[in-house]
């Protein structure tokens, strides 16, 4: 393919991006994918350098472009190389008209932006949200240790106790090493984020919404296969892929649990106000992660950030039935927002007299409210917000 061609082509996928934004349909990474699939015309160098310019052309667009070719005409704007390749030749792209519609830059969409920096996510640490995001990797300790992997590629020790980095892209999964249960693909925030559950051996452990088990893997790890963990989530199909990755990471002890939305409890009425520790890792806005999906920006409205924060109050007083006296509740989300952060874990200890915050060990990280806060630009992680709560 010619450089024009290549551009045009990526008009053409930020087109489909942003239907499926619109739609809350597939990601951008499924969107490539899907749309390569179609195209096996496309070589290696091809497919790079189209992805390439979608995930640049949609970082330096704030709100929803109003189609592919105006979010590529914000990117031109910053590139005059770019710019020359809209002439119209072969497969490329027509050229630029006289005060053609050009994508709005920024952020993200004005309200967002605005809760954003009433949480002090503004400059330098929301440009950071926008940031290629590294790849890092957990070594499992349940098969190797860290001083003992041995990698094909460069790796370089991260705060977390068995995390490493990698330049992004690295293909880890067509490593020895990830095929046999090794290593972990999972952020540094992420993982901190699990230390913070400080699971111990012989423990009762609930990661009440476990999703694909990546965090499960962790406490699995943590737990040295010893004790008793449930991961537990509403969505049939993301519940089914931890079987498969327990199964690869040498992970015995790990119970899955599916949930009826509004009847969690009758699943998980055996461990009720016996768990030592429950993880609520809640739905979130992903503010935290743009540096991985950055069109997810274009996917959240007031109206859904309403119903994300009431599923957040509604799980974190879930985890309340669960826990022992003397048990622990972690509230972690991907977000930077204070309502879905601090605000959220002071209106739960409002709730519930009988708990109490405590400390959030962590070696990186920042005070937020009675809980930390991780984010790209201070720590290099994706964004969290991480609390934990006692009961007496």
């Amino acid at each position: 393919m010619t450089p024009a061609a290549r551009v045009q082509a990526a008009i053409e996928v930020l087109e489909l991006v942003i239907d499926a934004a619109k739609a809350q349909g597939a990601p951008a990474d499924r969107v490539l994918a899907e749309w390569f699939r179609a195209r096996r015309f496309a070589g290696s160098k091809d497919r790079r350098a189209i992805r390439e310019l979608v995930f640049a052309a949609i970082r330096a667009c704030g709100p929803a472009p109003g189609s592919g070719r105006a979010a590529m005409l914000r990117l031109a704007q910053e590139d005059a190389a770019l710019a020359a390749l809209f002439d119209g030749s072969g497969f490329g792209p027509a050229a630029i008209a006289a005060g053609e519609p050009v994508a709005e830059g920024g952020i993200a969409p004005e309200w967002l932006a605005e809760r954003l920096s009433a949480s002090a996510i503004a400059g330098p640490e929301a440009e950071a949200l926008l940031e290629r995001a590294p790849l890092d990797l957990r070594v499992n300790t349940l098969k190797t240790m860290l001083g003992a992997l041995q990698l094909p590629g460069e790796a370089v020790p991260t705060a977390a106790p068995n995390g490493l980095r990698l330049a992004p892209g690295t293909p880890v999964e067509q490593w020895d090493a990830w095929r046999e249960g090794l290593i972990e693909v999972q952020d540094t925030g992420s993982q901190l984020a699990c230390l913070a559950v400080a699971a111990r051996p012989g423990e009762t452990v609930i990661d009440l919404c476990a999703g694909g088990g990546g965090k499960t893997l962790a406490l699995a790890a943590a737990m040295e296969n010893r004790g008793k963990l449930v991961a537990s989530d509403t969505d049939r199909q993301r519940l089914s892929r931890l079987a498969p990755r327990a199964g690869r990471a040498g992970a015995t002890t790990i119970e899955t649990r599916l949930l009826d939305p509004g009847r969690e409890l009758a699943a998980l009425s055996d461990v009720a106000g016996q768990a030592d520790a429950v993880l609520v890792d809640a739905p979130c806005s992903g503010t935290g992660t743009w540096r991985r999906n950055p069109e997810a920006r274009w996917r959240l409205t007031p109206d859904a950030l309403a119903r994300l924060t009431a599923l957040q109050a509604r799980l974190l007083d879930l985890a309340v039935g669960l826990i022992r006296p003397g048990g622990r509740v972690v509230y972690v989300v991907c977000s930077l927002l204070d309502e879905e952060g601090p605000a959220r874990f002071d209106a739960f200890l409002a709730r519930h007299s009988r708990l109490a915050a405590s400390a959030v060990q962590s070696p990186l990280g920042t005070r937020r409210g009675q809980g930390m806060r991780l984010s790209p630009f201070h720590d290099g992680t994706d964004g969290f917000f991480i609390a934990c709560a006692t009961l007496s």
